[in-house]
């Protein structure tokens, strides 16, 4: 991890850690708003660089995105400590701390900010934003929300998660529309047990870890390199496995926390609200697939512009995640049984 930062930006790494665990230990709403402002902070110096222009862009963006949920935020929360026992603004405030918290993660309809800003970093900083900078919002918002609200949200996520990545054609972009999509599912297992959000949300983030991780050592931004560069084939089936498992698919690992939530949202008759998870998923594999057919179909030599090495060790790696990603439903499933 540290051939990511030279000796500046060590510091405010750390400081973004413990940001984190400022605001979730925090006893007082005040304490989170500014355990996320020191987040917000400390982010920026890592993601700007004054050599790249897409970096300061980004980080501006994100300055001015985060900036305005905080200060919707803080606006809640002092509104809240003021007018604690009128009910009906009681409910408002609800509404007002879900929307800055669901802001500042880039939930849908608040997600236009996101695949912009995710443009202009690079993979380290991808993990990060989408992983990482999603604890602190997400625990935030298991204290205090409106079910019936969340739905409404959850739902919107699902669909243009799954529908905004059809068109994308840039991998960092595909990421984020599939980010938008899992944190619909990361919302709903929230609402129904904490220790299954905690589930979903580690599996996710070693799936996308996997990718990132496979994206910066193939140095690799935008579908067309995966089938113009000469890529071996056993890094092609990793590719494949580890699409798969991100999309849902079983048996690969990445199904079995869905396979919990949809048999919750049966038990329960939202059988609406389950199709539409159902296929929503569809249409992401669809777009993972129609990489992973590119990657696999083109395989006319004449096309191949640069041949692709690996490092022994990073190949080790990757073949281990991957047999990790399928593994890891086969043994769960006979632990269940």
């Amino acid at each position: 991890m540290y051939f990511f930062f030279n000796s500046n930006k060590k510091f405010f790494f750390f400081t973004l850690i413990f940001s984190t665990l400022i605001s979730i230990s925090a006893n007082s709403w005040l304490g989170c708003w500014i355990g996320l402002e020191i987040n917000l902070l400390s982010f920026i110096p890592l993601i700007s660089n004054s050599n790249n222009l897409l970096t300061t862009e980004a980080s501006l963006k994100y300055f001015l995105t985060q900036s305005i949920a905080s200060i919707n935020f803080l606006f809640s929360i002092l509104l809240k400590m003021i007018i604690m026992k009128n009910f009906n603004m009681n409910m408002f405030l609800i509404i007002m701390i879900n929307f800055s918290l669901l802001m500042k993660m880039g939930f849908a309809p608040f997600h236009f900010w996101f695949p912009n800003i995710i443009e202009g970093l690079n993979w380290f900083y991808t993990f990060i934003l989408l992983t990482w900078q999603k604890i602190t919002p997400m625990i935030l918002l298991s204290y205090y929300f409106n079910p019936q609200f969340l739905l409404i949200i959850i739902t919107m996520n699902i669909i243009i998660g799954a529908i905004g990545g059809l068109n994308q054609t840039s991998l960092r972009k595909i990421m984020v529309f599939s980010s938008i999509n899992n944190l619909g599912w990361m919302l709903i297992s929230l609402i129904i047990s904490e220790n299954l959000w905690l589930f979903y949300f580690i599996l996710y983030s070693f799936l996308v870890m996997i990718m990132c991780f496979f994206f910066y050592n193939l140095n690799m931004s935008f579908m067309n390199q995966l089938f113009i560069n000469n890529i071996n084939f056993i890094i092609k089936l990793n590719l494949l496995i580890n699409f798969l498992s991100l999309g849902g698919l079983p048996p690969f690992i990445g199904f079995f926390p869905k396979w919990i939530i949809i048999n919750f949202l049966l038990i329960n008759k939202l059988y609406l609200l389950t199709l539409v998870f159902i296929m929503m998923s569809l249409i992401t594999l669809f777009f993972y697939i129609r990489i992973i057919y590119s990657t696999f179909l083109f395989n006319y030599l004449k096309m191949k512009w640069f041949k692709i090495f690996m490092k022994n060790n990073h190949f080790l790696m990757i073949n281990f995640f991957s047999l990790t990603s399928i593994m890891g439903m086969i043994f769960s499933t006979f632990m269940f049984l």
